[in-house]
Order: C-alpha cells, then structure tokens, then sequence
C-alpha cells in the first residue's frame, strides 16, 4: 500500500466519514486528515479536521503543508432533494474543479485521486443497453440538472487525468446505495408500506451496500486502479421483486403520462419525495456491469438481493430500538482537549505507537444491539455455556468467521465475547493482523471486566 497520508474531502458525509473510520484502523496509514465546510457526523480517534470551504488555493495548502500523497473526494451530490439545484452544481462542478486544481501542478505531493461519483452518469433511458461497462456513454443528453453535473464532473476528472499521466485518477461510479444508515430518495421511498410504481413499468434495479461503498473505497485507496469503475452488488432485480423481499405490497397509482404532476401531489401530501432522475429510473431502471472492479480483486460482500434483505432487516428491527439512544456531535474544544491534551491517559499498542480506546458511551451502544440481537434469536455469543469445560484458548479466532471480519466490524462483535474468547482473540489478532483498533479495544474490555465493570 502507497497511500500513506490522505486527505478526505467531504468529511461531514457519510461516506466521507466512514471511510475515515476505515482508515483509522490501517497502522500503515500515517495521517487521515478530513476537510469540510461542516463538523463530522460520525465519531473519529485520529483523523485531524480542517474547517475550510472548496476553495482550491486552501486545499493546496493543506495538501502541500501535510504532503499528502492521496486524496479522496466523496463530496458529490448525488440525491436532488438534500440541496437546491444551483447548491448542487456548485458542489458538483465548481467544487470537483477546485478539488483537483488543488492537486496539480509539477510540485504536488499528491499522487493518487479517488473521485466517488455515480451511475447517474449513464442516465436512464428505453433504449439503454441492459449492463453499462465503463467504457460506454450515456446514449442522451442529461436529463436532469443533477445528471448534467455529475457529467461535467467526471468530465473534469477525465480531463485531469489525461494532464497527469503520472497520477492514479479513479472514478467509483456507485450504483443506489442502500443500508441501515442511509438517509435517501431511494430508502424513504422503500420505507413506505405502500411503494408507488408507474402504472406498466416494473423496472430492473441495482443496489449496492453501505458496507461495500465504504470497502470500495478503501479498496481504491490500497490499490491503485487507474480510470472508472462501476460499483454495483451481483445481479438485478425486479422493482416489484425488490418491494416484495422487504414485505411491502407495489402500488401502481402513478400514471405513465403526467407522472411528474403526479409526484409533486406525493410530495405535496407528505407522502414521498421523488426526485427527476429517480423518476426515470422507475420507469426504465439500469443496470451496470461490475466486472472491472471485481477483476481489480474486491469481493462484495453483499448481491443486489442480499442488500435488499438486509434493508428488510433493519426496517424490521428499526422499531424496536431505542430512539433515545446518544448521538454523536463534533465539539471542537473537546476533541481537541482529547486528542492533545498531556492529562488525558493513552496507552501504547503492539506497534508503540498509542492506541484509541473505545469510549464508554461506545461501548454501552455495542452491549445494546447484542442483546437486541440475541432477543431476536441472533447467534452471537460463542463463548462455552454454562457447565462446559472450556479447553485451553487456541492460538486463533474463537470462530472462523471472524478472520473474514474488518477491524470495525470485529470491534462490534467484541462485547458478546466472553474472557477467554476476548483473551484467545486478542493473541490471534497480536500475531497476525495487529491492528491497533481491534487490540485497543479488546484490552479496553478486559481491563473492565478485570475491574468488575
């Protein structure tokens, strides 16, 4: 892995949040430095947060300053209804532009651009081929004003690429992405229990995980995989398919003439807000080949159909959680005092460096969807029952589905561990892996339970 210092543009998204996260748990990855107009959304233990606007001569400045060598930019606006169409070609557009001027030039540091875009960039017609692959284009005119940006923008990184032959430009083009935290057109239209259709269109729909955009990303950040990539689970399906997995009934009460009429009544009455290029992809749907990707060797881990199952999952369970639950919010002055401050107690890992240790609140969050999980019947302790005589721990995983884990995910499935499985887990983890997040937050349990906590 060559990317060792990056900089994530976009930071207060999720994406960009997530893959912070990500990056956090890489011990070859020396700094993770993330730059938005506003505070992150989601909790991070090292990356460093740079309040600053799209402008190109600040972001160079940092670039220069940090020597970043890789930057991701997951700042597109991909949904119409989170901004005004002029917001978002700002963003789109004027903001893509600025973001690589900031990375050119002869002097630059940088030497890898990750641009996540989207299979919006092919639009949604009747004539469409049934899979797009990179290579093709969009056979109309964009039909949308968020379309037309979003082709404009890749424009701009195609462009970019052809003057720096000697930098690796990507360009991600995710299909819809659905899962448990995202908050878009596409989900709140399948929250619904009643989905609207278009009267004689049953369109052909591709979705991608939450999980796998993030480990797209990762993936581009390890590897250097020059030129566009479609991103897309395995397989297509039905719209009326897709509604039935979650346990919801179709309903085709939007006529195929006057549809727009139509939605803006929806939106109107609070029902649903259907954007115009999710318009034309329930009526013509789209599906993207994904091969590329795959030969590059990410695995997902999710297909079109699984993904749509575990939305199902969530809007299953979604009703008994605790909406009371703490959420997280950046403040400045405490992330600092825990980040610099000489009176706050951190503890070196396996590679001398000094570990981020789960907070409390963290914690208290995991023991509460284990048990929720084990409520449901989820199989999720694997520690020896009552009564059992536990032989001596193993010199590896307590279950071999753990080695397939990421270091977050390993991270959730700590607290339904008992004492020996966390003991015999963190020697596997220390002698192989040795990622510091995962044994931090190991030692962080077993230091509780030494204290009785």
């Amino acid at each position: 892995m060559t990317s060792r210092r990056i900089l994530i543009t976009g930071l207060s998204t999720y994406w960009g949040g997530r893959l912070a996260q990500a990056l956090e748990g890489m011990p070859e990855v020396e700094a993770v430095i993330g730059v938005d107009r506003r505070p992150p959304k989601l909790e991070l233990a090292r990356t460093e947060f740079v309040r600053v606007s799209d402008s190109h001569s600040l972001i160079r400045r940092i670039v220069d300053g940090a020597e970043i060598d890789t930057v991701v930019d997951t700042r597109l606006v991909v949904d119409s209804i989170v901004t005004t169409p002029r917001l978002a070609h700002e963003n789109n557009v004027i903001g893509t532009m600025n973001v690589l001027a900031a990375c050119g030039g002869p002097d630059s540091p940088v030497r890898k651009v990750v641009f996540r875009s989207s299979t919006h960039i092919y639009g949604a017609e009747q004539d469409d081929p049934a899979f797009f692959t990179e290579d093709m284009h969009r056979f109309h005119r964009p039909a949308t004003a968020l379309e037309k940006g979003i082709v404009d923008a890749e424009r701009s990184v195609e462009g970019f690429a052809a003057r720096h032959p000697d930098k690796v430009v990507t360009s991600l083009r995710f299909a819809q992405g659905l899962g448990p935290s995202l908050r878009t057109s596409v989900t709140e239209l399948l929250g619904l229990p009643l989905v609207p259709m278009i009267l004689g269109f049953d369109p052909r729909m591709q979705f991608v995980h939450e999980d796998d955009i993030v480990g797209c990303l990762e993936h581009a950040v390890r590897h250097d995989l020059p030129g566009a990539y479609n991103v897309a689970g395995d397989g297509v399906l039905a719209l009326s398919e897709a509604i039935s997995l979650l346990g919801k009934a179709p309903a085709p009460v939007l006529p195929p003439w006057g549809t727009g009429l139509a939605v803006a009544a929806l939106g109107r009455a609070g029902i649903a807000r259907i954007p115009p290029e999710l318009l034309k992809l329930l009526r013509f749907g789209r599906g993207v080949d994904n091969r590329k990707l795959k030969a590059s060797g990410y695995r997902f881990r999710y297909t079109t159909r699984e993904t749509v199952l575990k939305l199902g999952e969530h809007q299953r369970l979604a009703p008994f959680k605790d909406a009371s639950a703490p959420v997280y919010r950046y403040e400045e002055e405490v992330e600092e005092f825990l980040r610099w401050s000489p009176s706050v107690r951190r503890h070196p890992d396996e590679h001398g460096g000094i570990a981020d240790r789960p907070t409390p609140r963290q914690l208290a969050e995991l023991r509460r969807v284990i048990a929720a999980l084990e409520g449901e019947g989820g199989q999720v302790n694997v520690a020896p029952g009552a009564g059992e005589q536990a032989a001596a721990p193993p010199l590896t995983p307590p279950e071999p589905r753990f080695a397939d884990l990421s270091a977050r995910e390993l991270i959730d499935v700590l607290p339904s561990l008992e004492r020996p499985g966390l003991e015999a887990l963190r020697e596997h983890e220390r002698e192989h892996a040795g990622r510091p997040t995962v044994l931090a937050a190991i030692d962080a349990l077993l230091e509780q339970e030494a204290d009785g906590g």
